[in-house]
């Protein structure tokens, strides 16, 4: 199976192996996309309020350490 390209870069100074920064980047990739759902659940009444600042403080995370 051919390998897919690589769809980020790490920050300036951040150091982590290829293995582990693809793994991560996977999960980067999904937090996004929760980040969107988030933002669609929001305009519903029954969603928890710190549910968006949650994933908020994890895109912030991601993005010290990914350029996307």
């Amino acid at each position: 199976m051919a390998k897919k390209p690589q769809q980020w870069q790490l920050q300036r100074g951040v150091k982590m192996s290829e293995d582990a920064a693809a793994e991560v980047a996977k999960i980067a990739c999904a937090l996004k996309s929760l980040s969107i759902f988030t933002g669609l659940v929001l305009d519903q009444e029954d969603c928890p309020e710190d549910l968006q600042k949650t994933v908020d403080e994890g895109i912030a995370a991601i993005d010290k350490l990914f350029i996307w």
